[in-house]
């Protein structure tokens, strides 16, 4: 067993669920896989999915009035909705009881102000509902070794953990990795969209177009080679490749865009976090 793995088995108390929606549901899932039992497992929200209510079949507790001894809360409620739903969530929290939030743009100090506890704030992204995600996590000053095993293992249910020390850089880490998938999403969707303007019907332009960006992503995933080698290894000079990125990469490209678009999301972040 990992050091995570062991934190997450001796783990007393009981694992509360605030918000179970598309990611909550997915570290729901990741947290069942990986052999928590659901009688350990409590969901609190308004409205839970059926696949969610079916679970209460093999002891999911949802929105119980006796939740027991809470060891972690998981916020994963809108932010939007935070406010509303910190009154009701502080009553399960003890001064040792440790706060995991995944809620966007929502610092540590309003969390703690809010519900108390040992706060871990963590950002994850989409493809956290397959299992193939990545969160950054940044702990509170009060929250030790221990605390921070049993987060990293929460939190790896869904895919990579990677910890940061600053909570200054979740800004730019929304802004990468965050809303990274939407642009992700919109290169397969305007690669598809320059397809049809090159003569392909929007069938097979959108079928190349996603199998492009999804086998590159999975050869990207398994290389140990950097994403500029691969790039490298499919370009022959002169050739054809080539031919395209020398606009890519040209003036007012990839990278220039990329860059005022992350700005641009972590500007937003930091004006959220107010």
């Amino acid at each position: 067993m990992t050091t995570s793995t062991n934190a997450l088995a001796n783990l007393n108390g009981s694992i509360v669920l605030a918000g179970a929606g598309k990611m909550g549901g997915a570290m729901l899932s990741g947290w069942l896989a990986q052999g928590v039992a659901a009688d350990r497992l409590a969901v609190i929200d308004p409205a839970p999915s059926d696949d969610i209510t079916s679970l209460t079949a093999k002891g999911l507790r949802i929105n119980p009035t006796q939740p027991g001894d809470v060891a972690v809360l998981v916020m994963a409620v809108k932010p939007q909705m935070f406010a509303d739903a910190a009154p009701q969530l502080r009553t399960l929290v003890k001064p040792a009881t440790l706060v995991i939030s995944i809620m966007a743009g929502v610092p540590i100090a309003k969390l703690s102000q809010a519900c108390g506890g040992k706060v871990v704030r963590a950002m994850p992204n989409t493809p956290a509902a397959i299992g193939r995600g990545i969160t950054v996590a940044v702990a509170a000053a009060g929250v030790g070794q221990q605390q921070r095993d049993i987060a990293d293992a929460l939190l790896s249910a869904t895919g990579s953990v990677e910890w940061i020390d600053d909570e200054a850089l979740m800004d730019a880490v929304t802004a990468v990795s965050g809303s990274g998938p939407a642009y992700v999403f919109l290169l397969a969707e305007e690669l598809a969209r320059a397809g049809i303007a090159a003569g392909l019907s929007p069938e097979l332009a959108t079928r190349l177009a996603r199998e492009t960006v999804a086998g590159s992503g999975e050869l990207l995933h398994r290389s140990d080679l950097t994403s500029e080698t691969l790039r490298k290894n499919v370009t022959s000079p002169g050739g054809t490749t080539a031919a395209a990125l020398e606009v890519l990469m040209g003036p007012g490209g990839f990278q220039p865009l990329l860059t005022r678009a992350v700005a641009a999301a972590a500007k937003r972040s930091r004006e959220l976090a107010k």
